[in-house]
């Protein structure tokens, strides 16, 4: 499973203060009740009783089960998000019908690219929702892409839109190339907005679609 964390720095005026580069486990008192990093940017607000912590240049992390705390404490980095805005990165991908998406034709209209698995149940659940953006906003200018991370995506994927109820009529493309790790996702599902060649936008984990919609339209009013 991909989990997402955001790490906060601080840089005074002056002086310029040099936080603590090394992740490093809490060893004193827990609070009774926290919020678990990994849930809280997977949408799930709930207060948990800490299974550990981990400050991290000047912030303190807070986890719901110890393998949590062991793999941020290993490479926090790997943790933390891309910032935004962000460059979009360039990508040539296959489709299950054989035809290629150039994602260099469409970086500069306003689009919405949805990272997803058919394994990943939330997922599958958000891609009618996509489809009704697509069909609500394709004529204002708005391009959707969804990108499966699938291994054996062509099989899977195929077979998959065969059985569905919902005919998608956005491109869906297959990540052959590890461009879910360029684009720094690090959850599924992950939605990225993109306006002129940079991500504006992203949702990671739980995604509020009625948000996602909110951004589009400002996105395509400006």
């Amino acid at each position: 499973m991909l989990h997402v964390m955001v790490a906060v720095t601080f840089a005074g005026m002056q002086p310029t203060y040099t936080l603590q580069e090394k992740a490093v486990r809490v060893t004193g008192k827990l609070p009774a009740k926290a919020s678990c990093f990994i849930c809280l940017q997977n949408g799930e607000t709930e207060l948990e009783k800490p299974a550990g912590a981990v400050t991290y240049k000047g912030k303190t992390y807070y986890f719901c089960n110890k393998g949590e705390v062991d793999a941020f404490s290993k490479d926090p980095e790997s943790f933390i998000p891309a910032p935004i805005p962000r460059p979009a990165p360039m990508f040539k991908l296959p489709t299950p019908s054989g035809t290629t998406v150039d994602f260099e034709t469409i970086k500069g209209k306003v689009t919405l690219v949805d990272f997803w698995a058919t394994w990943c149940a939330p997922c599958v659940k958000a891609m009618p929702a996509v489809q009704n953006l697509h069909d609500t906003y394709a004529a204002q200018g708005l391009s959707v892409l969804g990108i499966s991370i699938d291994e054996d995506g062509q099989k899977k994927v195929s077979a998959f839109l065969a059985k569905s109820k919902v005919k998608y009529t956005y491109p869906i493309a297959l990540d052959t190339s590890a461009v879910w790790k360029q684009w720094g996702v690090k959850s599924l599902p992950t939605m990225i907005l993109v306006k002129d060649g940079q991500i504006t936008k992203q949702w990671n984990g739980k995604v509020d679609i009625k948000d996602v919609e909110r951004a589009v339209r400002e996105a395509l009013m400006r």
